[in-house]
């Protein structure tokens, strides 16, 4: 007999295992197996949870793309301005929680695959589609619509370069870096529409 409320607990390990999994291989060349071992379940207790390897994929993207928005809210929450909303955006992206090479490495496996998964393709249109919405809360405050519209688009690519960039170096990441670095590009383009 199933112990009660043991499933979202399960899922949850699941999904921990999926990531770390991911990260340390680096493709999505892991076994359900594997996935189970990592996560002290039993292979058909995983099956049992998300079916096919390919929906605990998917269920590890979501997951990832859940926590990234509860940290934005919540950092979107207490900003008490539009350039405060833009930096939060900014520092959430570069967490410790976001941030970490595990993470990082199973975003980017995701971005390769969602060359041939149109779900995972979704997925992480979803994620630019928020970004770029999040972002343009507060560019679309401080700038023309067509210069915020474009300050977003850079933004966000420099995140996701910072993303990449972390990938093909060891050590722990440098998250105060990436946000420097993000924010001065920011403070440049606010700046220079102020000036005369």
């Amino acid at each position: 007999m199933p112990k009660v409320g043991m499933e979202p607990l399960r899922r949850r390990a699941l999904i921990d295992a999926t990531i770390s999994a991911i990260g340390e291989r680096g493709s999505l060349d892991v076994t359900m197996s594997e996935i189970a071992g990592r996560a002290g379940v039993s292979p058909a207790l995983a099956h049992h949870y998300f079916g096919a390897k390919g929906d605990l994929l998917h269920a590890t993207m979501r997951h990832l793309l859940a926590e990234l928005g509860r940290d934005l809210r919540a950092a979107l929450a207490t900003a008490p301005d539009a350039r405060s909303r833009v930096s939060a955006v900014v520092r959430v992206n570069f967490s410790p929680t976001q941030f970490q090479p595990e993470t990082v490495a199973a975003w980017l496996t995701f971005y390769v695959a969602a060359q041939h998964s149109p779900e995972l393709r979704r997925l992480l249109r979803i994620y630019a589609r928020r970004l770029h919405s999040n972002l343009m809360t507060g560019l679309g405050r401080l700038l023309p619509r067509n210069e915020a519209e474009r300050t977003a688009e850079s933004t966000a690519a420099l995140i996701d370069g910072f993303y990449i960039r972390r990938a093909l170096r060891d050590g722990p990441p440098d998250a105060g870096n990436a946000i420097a670095l993000v924010e001065e590009f920011l403070a440049a383009r606010i700046n220079q529409r102020k000036q005369p």
